[in-house]
């Protein structure tokens, strides 16, 4: 076995902190406008929201890949999903302050629900490890500036 480390943790942790930093600010900007647009669900904010996030978790990926260029696909997917585990506290904590009805795994307008995990934890995957692949490739010079 080598003795070169194919999974550098300092680089998944930087890129997943910066994923996580960007989804704090997209998830506090969505409250806010929430809070200030009339009828929210029926405009064209949840959408820019949810495009905004998968930005977020392509810019994981991205960070750590540059960091190292070796093993991009895993360690960007690493980061994104690092970035989307770290989220969920947060969300938790902004469900447990606001006084909405809604139920955290259950009822109708559940915050988390199986199927929005799961989309969440393939996006993070697959746009971490793109955002990570076009750094790699950048830093080896196979895609010009």
């Amino acid at each position: 076995m080598s003795e070169e480390r194919w999974v550098d943790r300092g680089a998944i942790g930087r890129g997943a902190l910066i994923g996580a930093g960007l989804i704090l600010v997209i998830s506090i900007a969505g409250a806010v406008i929430d809070r200030a647009v009339d009828d929210f669900d029926d405009s064209g904010w949840p959408v820019t929201i949810f495009l905004a996030i998968l930005v977020a978790y392509a810019i994981a990926g991205w960070w750590a890949g540059r960091a190292a260029p070796a093993s991009p696909l895993t360690i960007g997917a690493l980061a994104a999903l690092g970035a989307f585990a770290a989220w969920v506290p947060i969300r938790i904590l902004i469900w447990a302050v606001r006084d909405d009805s809604k139920g955290l795994f259950s009822g109708d307008d559940a915050v988390f629900t199986i199927g929005g995990v799961f989309a969440n934890l393939v996006f993070a995957a697959t746009l971490g490890m793109v955002g990570a692949l076009v750094a790699a490739r950048r830093a080896t010079g196979e895609v010009e500036s």
